[in-house]
């Protein structure tokens, strides 16, 4: 089956791990860090800095390809076109 997000297609026979996932500011200089999604829900409650939402792809061949989206409106925009593909 062949992915497609954005304007970059992957074949999922390579995609070791495929995950949504949220930036947030760690508060050392201008270093981020991957958070669930969950844990900005129910954790967070509003401490932290969000910097981006995105889709992670890592393929078997350890490439990473991150996919980001300044707001939460088009980040479920694009999982939603994700989820479409996956059905």
């Amino acid at each position: 089956m062949i992915i497609k997000i954005e304007d970059m297609e992957f074949d999922s026979g390579n995609i070791e791990r495929l995950y949504p996932a949220v930036l947030v500011k760690t508060g050392y200089k201008d270093e981020t860090t991957e958070m669930s999604l969950e844990w900005l829900e129910v954790e967070a409650k509003g401490r932290v800095e969000v910097v981006s939402f995105g889709i992670f792809i890592i393929l078997k061949n350890k490439e990473k390809q991150s996919f980001l989206y300044k707001d939460r409106v088009s980040f479920d925009e694009a999982i939603g076109l994700l989820s479409q593909q996956l059905q």
